[in-house]
């Protein structure tokens, strides 16, 4: 079963309430999108840091539900 934007945008906001999201279905398929997040949260924090804690945010769901989420992380 694949995810919806809301759904990931939702997931995300929850554990970074201060960020802001733009997600693009890159496929039409709902399996494949790009993330491009910016939050204060990442500030201070290296990339890969920063994006454990976006995928940390979808609670298990990357790799089943959520097929393919391509990251871009901001500082804000």
């Amino acid at each position: 079963m694949a995810m919806n934007l809301k759904e990931i945008e939702s997931l995300i906001k929850e554990a970074m309430p201060d960020a802001t999201i733009e997600i693009q279905d890159l496929a039409g398929d709902g399996n494949h999108y790009s993330a491009t997040i910016t939050s204060s949260r990442f500030t201070g924090k290296t990339k890969i840091e920063q994006h454990k804690m976006v995928y940390s945010s979808l609670k298990g769901k990357m790799g089943n539900e959520l097929h393919a989420l391509a990251i871009k992380t901001k500082e804000n």
